[in-house]
Parts: C-alpha cells; sequence; structure tokens
C-alpha cells in the first residue's frame, strides 16, 4: 500500500509555479518537487499527482490525498466525458491542460488508485509540507527534499502515523468487485486477475475497485455518464 500527499502552486496565477509531493511506502519517505517558470496553480496541481506516479510501480493499490477538487473531480468524473467529447467541454470548448490531463491518464493506468480529497491549510501536516515544497521552488528557493526511513522522517505525517498504516495494512477494505470498461463495454470482475487480463496494455481501458454493491453501481454510473 502506497500513500500520496500532493500539492501544487503559482506565484499570480499565471506565472512562477512549483509543486511538491511525498510518497509513503512501507517504512520509507521521498519527497519530490519541481518548478515552472510561467504556469498556473491548476497545472502545477496536476504535475504533482503526475510526477509521484510515474515513480510508482504498476500493479499497486495507492492512495492519493490532494486539496485540489480540480485534480480529483477531473481524473474521477471529468476526463471520462471529456475523452467521448474528443476533449470538448459540454460548451464545445477545448478542455484546458489537456495535456496533463493526458499525462495524467496514462500515469494511473494498471494502477488501483483511492482519491482522497482534504481541506487546504487546515493543519494536515504532510499537506502542510507539501505546501512548503511546492511554494518553495515556485519563489525559487527550493527546500532540502527527503529520502529516508519514516523513522527519522521529521514531518507528522498527521493521521497516516507508522501504526495507523500498520494497522491500515492489517484491516484494508476488501474488494467487492472490479469494474473495468474497454471499448465503452462494461464488466465486473471478481478478482484484480480477471480485472488485470483484461485491461492490461489498452491505453484506453478505465477500470475501479468497488468495496460494495452501492459502490459497484456508482462506478458503473460514473463510466457511463
Amino acid at each position: 500500500m502506497i500513500t500520496i500527499f500532493t500539492d501544487g502552486a503559482a506565484r499570480g496565477n499565471p506565472g512562477p509555479g512549483g509543486w511538491g509531493a511525498i510518497i509513503l511506502n512501507d517504512d520509507k519517505v521521498k519527497e519530490f518537487g519541481g518548478a515552472k517558470d510561467n504556469t498556473t496553480n491548476n497545472r502545477m496541481e496536476l504535475m504533482a499527482v503526475i510526477s509521484a506516479l510515474e515513480s510508482v510501480k504498476n500493479e499497486v493499490e495507492i492512495t492519493i490525498y490532494t486539496d485540489s477538487a480540480y485534480v480529483v473531480s477531473g481524473i474521477t468524473r471529468w476526463v471520462i466525458g471529456w475523452k467521448k467529447n474528443k476533449w470538448e467541454t459540454s460548451k464545445k470548448e477545448d478542455v484546458l491542460n489537456k495535456d496533463l490531463w493526458e499525462k495524467l491518464i496514462f500515469a494511473t493506468e494498471h494502477k488501483i488508485i483511492d482519491w482522497k480529497l482534504i481541506k487546504g491549510h487546515s493543519g494536515t501536516p504532510a499537506n502542510e509540507r507539501c505546501d512548503v515544497i511546492a511554494t518553495g521552488f515556485a519563489d525559487k528557493n527550493p527546500p532540502v527534499l527527503y529520502n529516508g526511513s519514516l523513522e527519522r522522517y521529521g514531518i507528522n505525517l498527521g493521521k497516516i502515523s507508522k501504526k495507523e498504516i500498520n494497522k491500515t495494512k492489517k484491516s484494508k477494505t476488501k474488494a467487492y468487485s472490479y469494474v473495468s470498461m474497454v471499448n465503452d463495454i462494461i464488466k465486473v470482475h471478481k478478482t484484480w486477475e480477471e480485472c488485470k487480463t483484461r485491461v492490461h496494455g489498452v491505453s484506453s481501458a478505465l477500470y475501479k475497485k468497488s468495496t460494495s454493491p452501492a459502490d459497484e453501481e456508482e462506478i458503473i454510473r460514473q463510466f457511463t455518464a
């Protein structure tokens, strides 16, 4: 189980920007960050998630915490319609940041991701740290990025302490089913292996784990929206 925190920032919006991410994998923590001279906050939010996911191997379960409703709503709902409509909005306008949305779609392939929207600047230590990284890069004064053990990490990860991470591993929500859509045809699978066999190597495939009958129905609704 991998946990990721991300954040993005832009001075002027558009203006100098930066992004920050923290990846927690077992007992290891790694920080990432980057900058762009002329960009927007939304692009930096997207870059943070893309860069983090690109560093994670496939076929793993990931929880991503971000304070960007734009990112969460976009990747879980809007992109389905955008792709069907050839990257036009309901108002027949070009989708903004199409290049990054396509990169994010590619980065999520063959990964099972649970997207968590959190409130920004509300005292969540890992989110605050990502903000420090992002704004530091935006201001051309990036902080030293950490790469090491969770034990020696100087940032309190709040609700996902080491003790709770281990507890989560033991009591991880069991999958009820896996839903996939390939070439607009939806199928429900009882195991991840069945789902993986169907979507592996299909760039346009969509798939998601459900945790209950109601969740399964909601995923199917999202895929067909």
